[in-house]
């Protein structure tokens, strides 16, 4: 005969100190990418694009540039660095798969 599994935890238990940390790690990582993203994709390749204009890139002015060409590398980049830091932070917490 086998044992029924075992219920999961009430909603109300209070969580361990070591996954408020992680939880709080993986808010921090989330929010600094998105304030990377904003500055690239809102501002600098829209709010500042004519004062970015001044300066060029081969043929192209330097915000239209960004807003079309360098927003994508970094949000490459920022999938990376989410991506690499989450699998650091797992392995930190013990909670990798």
């Amino acid at each position: 005969m086998t044992n029924p599994p075992a219920s999961p935890p009430p909603v109300s238990a209070p969580v361990s100190e070591q996954k408020q940390a992680y939880w709080r790690a993986t808010i921090r990582l989330i929010l600094t990418l998105l304030a990377v993203w904003f500055v690239v994709a809102y501002l600098m390749g829209i709010v500042f694009a004519p004062a970015l204009n001044g300066v060029r890139i081969g043929e192209a002015p330097l915000g239209f540039w960004i807003a079309h060409n360098g927003a994508i590398y970094v949000f490459i980049a920022l999938i990376v660095i989410y991506a690499t830091r989450m699998r650091a932070l797992d392995r930190q917490y013990g909670v990798e798969e």
